[in-house]
């Protein structure tokens, strides 16, 4: 299986991180790579609706792992808690942002580690848009936004590694 991901994963590294197809424009798709023998990591990136109709997103699908779920991480009684999410709308020339600390791809059963600089690639299902081909890029383990590698300027931007946080390892 580790051949098969990587097969597919320099394939798709010479796509943009971006993707464009009846009016879904999917932007920073970004992952963190993940630490030691971790089995599960996190997709973010931003849907930008612009056609005239709402889309949602019902389905995502990779071969990086045995699932790929929407979640949403919310603050209740001071306690960041984690939720699956059936789907999820984007409205008419409006954009949903999937960052960390908010909504979120949940990747469980991961068939290999996430390494920095590695590619994932991923398929979404929209209601009216249909099926559009992603790939998301893997930053640095810990990374607050996409782009965010290694080889950074610590002093370039704030960075909050949060995976020792119980149910925060995403």
């Amino acid at each position: 299986m580790k051949s098969f991901l990587a097969v597919a994963a320099a394939m798709l590294s010479a796509m943009p991180a971006w993707a464009d197809a009846n009016g879904i424009k999917i932007e920073e798709a970004w992952a963190r790579a993940t630490p030691g023998a971790a089995k599960t990591a996190a997709i973010y990136l931003t849907i930008v609706n612009t056609g005239e109709a709402s889309e949602t997103l019902e389905a995502v699908t990779t071969p990086a792992a045995e699932h790929a779920d929407l979640h949403q991480d919310k603050m209740a009684e001071g306690v960041m808690q984690m939720r699956p999410v059936k789907s999820l709308t984007i409205e008419p020339g409006k954009s949903v942002v999937l960052q960390p600390s908010t909504y979120h791809i949940m990747l469980t059963g991961l068939r290999a580690p996430l390494k920095e600089g590695q590619s994932v690639p991923l398929t979404l299902t929209f209601d009216h848009a249909g099926k559009l081909q992603v790939t998301a890029s893997v930053a640095k383990v810990g990374a607050m936004h996409a782009g965010e590698t290694s080889g950074a300027n610590p002093g370039s931007g704030m960075s909050h590694d949060m995976s020792s946080m119980p149910g925060m390892a995403h």
